[in-house]
């Protein structure tokens, strides 16, 4: 082919804008998209618990119920992890169309299901893409703004996930008073479509290469983790569900074998991550690492606090003070609210002081002052305790989790952002799954408990086992037993709050050893010549030949070559946070990449381009 007819094609590539060229109303359209999505997730996940009653009554499958919340979570917390790697092998644009079909699909399959069984598959489904969207919005907005402006557009960010979770609530509640629990799923169908649009229009940017084929994308997931991650986690579900919500003796095999199964699947969930997982979802090098292993423990914290508040707290205007559904998804709003200012709040002072710890400090006790206050709430308590107790509860949280992010993102080199940003959503995700069920537990194990020490009447099992199953009971029950059910929820539910307050207050320890880092401290990027001379054993890296053009300062195209074999990378040498010292890398047990990408030759999954997540060690200086 001549020069001549090549001109053309060299042309085009240049045209490609990298994600910090594009133009600002693309980056809005692209911004609108993803957190449009991240808006109608966070909805999904609270619109279930005020809209259980009208959904059990229906299908007559009340033991089921918890379900319809836990199936959600559970595909979130599985499936998100994958989505930090996809982004990487798929591109941006691909895996969050993936991340938005999944989640509006689940959710018009929720509408049109017939049976409580087909509900809960549907909102698993939702789940696969709900927290998708989430991690892709994360991931997105790390590429377009810097480490430092970043703080500030992860705010906004946290605003529409904020407003989804506590709008979900009070619309779950009132469209079902109003259209039925099915318009819920329904109504929400033209904003998925929209979300799809914006980012299949917009969400074009220029990343450092991307997968070749489908084929290529499907050997890199990490199939046989989030296996054993599903059945280890969901066998818990069950067993705390048959233990505690039916109330089955420990001899059952029905509470004996789910619980060995979650037992055997954590391990062999642990041994495929470290051993077998070529790609494996849950990143080992950051296991080793401590600062992303203590985000990890708080995120994990966080996430138990916030959903086992979130849950149970609309359930005591339900059944304390006897409430409409509506009324009582209402008190989450203060907490979505404040949500959204602590995330813009965090945002802006880091990118106003470029600094996160003094904040995290000073804010992130908030959540456990939120809980103690919680605690103390009583049915004669007035209306400024009732409605606005919760308000340090979701400001202290989104500053946390906006500042653990930060951290997080801050100790992680670049090529690894995507790799760091799913490891921190896995935790989250266990979290919020174990907070929902973590917190059922208790609050049926104690709520049994207090049912039978208070009432003993001829058919007492049987009221009792009503009562239980359906909180909408309470308010029609004869004076003396409703004041004796309303007594013994009021008990299980403060059980409840004292779980979540120490909860936080476990976060807020562990978040103490994390270090300050200046954010505005200066990292030159993947492939990049560094600011300050390097001695030349330090240079060493696993990609051979010539500078890339995407990593020249200049913008020249420099033709590149990328060798991916174990033993170039075995001899690589690099430096990990600001304070790592240069340290050879181990020889891997695996080849690392076959996955080579069609523009320019460059290997997404390369130490200096994609980001391996099992690398120990990174051809970078921060």
């Amino acid at each position: 082919m001549s020069t001549a007819e090549r001109e053309p094609l060299i042309s085009e590539r240049k045209k490609q804008l990298g994600p910090h060229e594009i133009p600002t109303s693309v980056r809005y359209g692209i911004l609108a998209g993803v957190w449009l999505g991240t808006f109608l997730s966070s909805v999904n996940m609270t619109l279930v618990p005020t809209m259980l009653p009208s959904i059990s009554s229906q299908f007559e499958k009340s033991h089921q119920a918890s379900w319809l919340g836990t199936a959600y979570l559970l595909s979130t917390c599985t499936f998100t992890p994958l989505y930090g790697r996809l982004s990487n092998v798929m591109g941006r644009r691909g895996a969050a169309q993936t991340a938005v079909f999944f989640a509006g699909f689940g959710t018009l399959a929720c509408g049109l299901s017939t049976s409580m069984e087909m509900l809960i598959v549907s909102r698993f489904i939702a789940g696969i893409g709900g927290g998708g969207v989430n991690t892709i919005a994360t991931i997105v907005v790390s590429d377009m703004y810097s480490l430092r402006s970043r703080g500030l557009a992860q705010g906004v960010a946290s605003v529409f996930n904020g407003l989804g979770l506590g709008f979900g609530g009070p619309f779950g509640g009132l469209i079902t008073d109003w259209l039925g629990w099915r318009w819920a799923f329904l109504i929400q169908m033209p904003l998925f479509l929209l979300s799809l649009l914006l980012t299949t229009f917009n969400l074009r940017y220029a990343t450092k290469g991307k997968g070749k084929s489908p084929k290529e994308v499907l050997k890199r997931i990490d199939y046989l983790g989030s296996l054993t991650l599903l059945i280890a986690v969901g066998s818990i579900l069950v067993f705390l569900s048959t233990k505690y919500n039916s109330d089955l003796p420990w001899s059952n095999p029905g509470v004996i074998v789910p619980l060995a199964l979650s037992f055997i699947f954590s391990i062999l969930f642990i041994i495929v991550e470290l051993y077998v997982a070529p790609e494996p979802v849950l990143a080992p090098f950051l296991l080793r690492e401590r600062i992303p292993v203590l985000v990890g423990i708080s995120n994990f914290l966080v996430a138990i606090c916030n959903f086992s508040i979130t849950y149970f707290f609309p359930m005591w205007f339900q059944t304390v003070m006897l409430t409409n559904a509506s009324i009582a998804g209402l008190h989450i709003l203060p907490n979505s609210v404040s949500m959204s200012m602590g995330s813009m709040f965090a945002g802006w002072m880091m990118h106003r002081t470029g600094k996160y710890k003094m904040i995290n400090l000073i804010f992130g006790i908030l959540p456990f002052i939120a809980s103690v206050l919680i605690i103390q709430i009583h049915e004669t308590s007035g209306w400024v305790q009732s409605w606005l107790s919760i308000i340090p509860l979701g400001f202290g949280n989104a500053v946390v989790l906006q500042t653990m992010l930060i951290a997080l993102l801050a100790h992680t080199p670049e090529s690894h952002m995507a790799v760091a940003t799913g490891f921190g959503q896995l935790f989250r995700g266990i979290g919020q799954v174990g907070g929902v069920a973590i917190s059922s537990a208790i609050f049926q194990s104690k709520l049994d408990w207090e049912l039978k020490q208070r009432i003993h009447a001829p058919n007492a099992d049987e009221i009792i086992a009503h009562i239980r199953q359906n909180a909408r009971l309470v308010a029609s029950l004869p004076p003396d037993i409703q004041r004796q059910a309303r007594d013994s929820y009021a008990a299980s539910l403060k059980a409840v709050f004292i779980f979540a307050s120490i909860s936080t207050l476990l976060a807020f320890i562990a978040r103490l050893p994390i270090p300050e880092t200046d954010l505005d401290r200066s990292r030159f990027k993947s492939g990049s010549a560094p600011a300050t001379p390097v001695p030349p054993q330090s240079l060493r890296s696993p990609v051979a030949g010539p500078t890339t053009a995407s990593a020249s300062s200049s913008g020249a195209t420099t033709p590149s070559r990328v060798d991916a074999d174990s033993d170039t990378e075995s001899r690589a040498t690099s430096t990990y946070g600001a304070t790592r010292q240069s340290r050879p890398i181990m020889k891997p047990r695996r080849r690392l990449s076959m996955f080579e990408s069609t523009e320019g030759g460059m290997d997404l999954e390369s130490n200096r381009v994609g980001g391996s997540a099992r690398v120990s060690s990174m051809a970078i200086s921060v």
